[in-house]
């Protein structure tokens, strides 16, 4: 199985520089634009259907994109929503690490329970469409975890990823492999990667 995980695009708070998680905030008009720019980069004879986060930012971004391919919308995957960040959804980003020290927010989804998450949400569109060469829209922390869990590193020292990225991932003989990062080839972002068990033990230090 062949899946392309795709950042929804911008919204209001991304542009303010505002932490968003679970908060669920529309696309705006930049972030429809950059949408239907990429059904331009995007063939779609590569594809068979589009999923999507429940979140509006995600699913409007795929319509846009099943729109503009010729594709169906299927369903919507809770396991894909961004990982929730607690008090600190709404608050700048730039302020995050001096109000938390360690980011560790009130009411935060843990960590190392969000890749995971999101490796459970590709096991459910596997199951439900098989073989099928799949366009899922997500979030841009879920999508690092993901990765990261797949491949065995920190998703913190995985790149920040832009809107409307694609990270494209494969299914074969029961394992993930991931195959690109935000549109780059997985080998050349791997020299920049920190194993998880290294970034755990600086941590302890």
């Amino acid at each position: 199985m062949h899946l392309a995980l795709v950042r929804h695009g911008q919204t209001d708070w991304n542009l303010r520089g505002l932490m968003q998680g679970r908060t669920d905030i529309p696309l705006n008009a930049t972030g429809r634009s950059q949408a239907e720019a990429t059904v331009a980069l995007l063939d779609p004879a590569d594809w068979d259907l589009v999923v999507s986060s429940p979140l509006i930012r995600a699913r409007e971004t795929a319509a846009i994109l099943a729109d503009g391919l010729g594709l169906s919308v299927g369903a919507e995957y809770d396991a894909l929503v961004e990982q929730d960040f607690g008090d600190a959804e709404g608050t700048l980003v730039s302020e995050i690490d001096e109000r938390w020290p360690g980011r560790a927010f009130p009411g935060k989804e843990p960590d190392e329970e969000v890749g995971p998450r999101g490796i459970r949400a590709l096991e459910r569109i596997a199951v439900d469409h098989p073989d099928a060469r799949v366009l899922a829209v997500a979030h841009g922390t879920l999508i690092r975890h993901v990765l990261a869990e797949l491949s065995g590193h920190h998703p913190r020292s995985y790149p920040k990823l832009d809107n409307l990225s694609v990270s494209r991932v494969v299914r074969a003989e029961a394992a993930w492999q991931v195959h690109t990062v935000g549109g780059a080839v997985f080998d050349d972002v791997l020299p920049t990667l920190l194993p998880a068990a290294e970034v755990e033990v600086g941590a302890r230090a």
